[in-house]
């Protein structure tokens, strides 16, 4: 996205909140780590996953079908199968 757009209050979004949204076609979540707030792709890139139900943690979020964990910074896999 190239702009900013209204999902939620930041003091709505709890530490260790995933939040799923959609905007337009893109499937994106927010999530809260640390008192930070991320926005990124929602979608596992192996199996087209909702990442907004995985497992979120310091590492990132973590795929709930396959366990691949993604970067909250740049969106990037870390880790096989992803």
């Amino acid at each position: 996205l190239t702009k900013w757009v209204k999902v939620c209050k930041t003091n709505e979004l709890n530490d260790g909140q995933l939040l799923p949204f959609d905007y337009g076609d893109k499937k994106i979540m927010l999530a809260k780590m640390e008192g930070k707030i991320f926005a990124t792709d929602r979608i596992c890139t192996h199996e087209e996953a909702d990442l907004s139900m995985g497992i979120l943690s310091e590492q990132g979020v973590t795929c709930p079908l396959h366990l691949s964990v993604f970067n909250l910074e740049n969106g990037n896999p870390e880790n096989l199968p992803a």
